[in-house]
């Protein structure tokens, strides 16, 4: 997620790692520095944002204390309360990315949190703005979002990749069966979006009584794509408790 965020700022970058290299070949790419050290980051940065494993927080926390103005935290399952307990007196901000910020079409949950100064935020929430569209919620639901836009880009790329698939055994090229399921996806989101999110009214318009796409809604509703959904959100807000 530090490189779809990266990528998407398209600036240069001030970064670390725990050795890993990822910090070094993301300051190559984008421009900027990797740097041995989470705390020179801090003494860097107006806003430092945090990617590492929830599991890590403290830890961070510990090195980065006394130097850090603000803190992002993209760490999923990690609340409000709890970065504030690891930043005593640091404003902090909670936001939930997908991997499509990396083309700045992506989606951005945010959780705002109390006595947070309000020309901060706004600063904060322009700069994430930036790769696409910011969603404020609150943050009871933010697992719930998570399992619908942060791992929708696998659930659509595993959609696509079975389509292109099933074209393929029909004599179409992976190149052209994926080229027509992406355009397609692309502009049917459009479409949604500009209707309103009207889901029925648009299969409506696709559909004739007893047509090819009535059929073929058909065998998806009797492979079970609902349940197969319901069942995939359910996996991840249970692993979330």
């Amino acid at each position: 997620m530090a490189r779809a965020l990266a990528r998407g700022w398209g600036d240069p970058v001030l970064c670390s790692d725990h050795g890993s290299g990822r910090a070094k070949a993301l300051a190559q790419e984008l421009g900027g520095q990797a740097v041995d050290a989470n705390a020179t980051v801090a003494d860097g940065a107006d806003l430092v944002v945090l990617c590492h494993k929830p599991a890590t927080l403290r830890a961070v926390a510990a090195e980065l204390e006394g130097r850090v103005q603000a803190v992002a935290s993209v760490l999923g399952g990690t609340t409000i309360a709890a970065l504030q307990d690891a930043y005593p007196g640091v404003p902090v901000f909670r936001v939930m990315p997908n991997t499509p910020v990396e083309v700045r079409r992506g989606v951005v949950c945010y959780a705002p949190a109390a006595g947070v100064d309000a020309g901060l935020e706004a600063e904060v929430l322009t700069l994430f703005e930036r790769l696409g569209t910011v969603v404020r919620i609150d943050e009871r639901l933010i697992e719930a979002a998570t399992a619908v836009m942060g791992v929708g880009p696998a659930y659509l790329a595993l959609v696509a990749e079975a389509q292109v698939d099933a074209g393929v055994r029909y004599g179409l090229s992976a190149g052209l069966a994926g080229h027509l399921v992406t355009e397609t996806m692309s502009g049917s989101a459009a479409l949604l979006a500009a209707r309103g999110y009207d889901t029925l009214a648009i299969r409506r318009e696709v559909t004739s009584p007893g047509g090819v796409t009535a059929r073929g809604l058909d065998a998806l509703e009797r492979g079970g794509v609902r349940g197969a959904f319901q069942a995939a959100i359910d996996a991840v807000c249970g692993a979330a408790r």
